[in-house]
């Protein structure tokens, strides 16, 4: 006796194809660095679907709240949507305990979002690496941090940077420091210049990186007092110093 279908996959004879990741939009370069009154957060505008180039405005640095920054680099719908999820959950937590949640409770939150993303980040489906600047009030005190796909978190330092084009230029970041020193002890406008020459020597090494000739990158400031982009004019500036 034969057995009837069990699906209409079945029936049709159809069978889906696996999902192949190059199919996803990416979005890549992030870097994080601290300077003398916060955290510049800089990345380029380029989103790419394997080795096409699908976007050249998009945006990847987004504030969470007043003092949480967060660059993404990886998946771009699944990290927006994380983003999107995170924001709600702080903004929530504020309303009903009628405070901010602490910074340890916001970097648990973004650590719990990769780990239960892990699993479709072990299918190759929606993999993403975010880097977070933070002020913690309570403190005083500023800080970069990293994380993998299973939601570790690391902080070496006042610097971070995640994305196709960081495995380029991680050795600059020390470089700079023992050349120039170190980096939350410079000026603005003096970090932010090693900002975007990073980006731009990530771009020339890494075809996924779309630098800043062709479109101004996103940089976002954290200070103690909140967060907001750059203004236009010291960004303008520093490109046309380089160049």
């Amino acid at each position: 006796m034969t057995q009837a279908p069990k699906t209409f996959s079945d029936l049709v004879g159809y069978q889906p194809k696996p999902f192949d990741p190059l199919s996803e939009v990416h979005g890549t370069t992030v870097l994080a660095l601290e300077y003398d009154q916060g955290i510049l957060t800089l990345a380029d505008r380029r989103a790419t679907m394997g080795n096409m180039i699908m976007f050249d405005m998009a945006e990847k640095v987004f504030a969470l709240d007043d003092r949480t920054v967060v660059a993404i680099s990886g998946s771009f719908a699944r990290s927006i949507e994380i983003c999107r999820l995170l924001k709600h959950s702080f903004k929530y937590y504020r309303r009903m305990q009628l405070g901010e949640m602490s910074l340890e409770g916001k970097l648990q939150e973004i650590s719990r979002a990769l780990a239960n993303n892990l699993g479709m980040a072990m299918e190759g489906i929606g993999v993403f690496l975010p880097i977070v600047a933070a002020y913690d009030q309570k403190s005083g005190r500023f800080g970069v941090y990293f994380f993998d796909t299973a939601g570790a978190r690391f902080q070496s330092g006042p610097f971070a940077a995640a994305g196709s084009g960081s495995t380029q230029i991680r050795g600059i970041f020390d470089y700079i420091t023992k050349h120039k020193g170190p980096f939350d002890r410079r000026s603005l406008e003096d970090v932010l210049c090693d900002g975007l020459e990073m980006l731009e020597i990530a771009a020339s090494l890494d075809s996924a990186t779309g630098g800043i000739v062709k479109h101004e990158p996103v940089v976002r400031v954290l200070t103690s007092v909140g967060t907001q982009p750059i203004d236009q004019r010291v960004l303008k500036s520093a490109l046309a110093k380089m160049g």
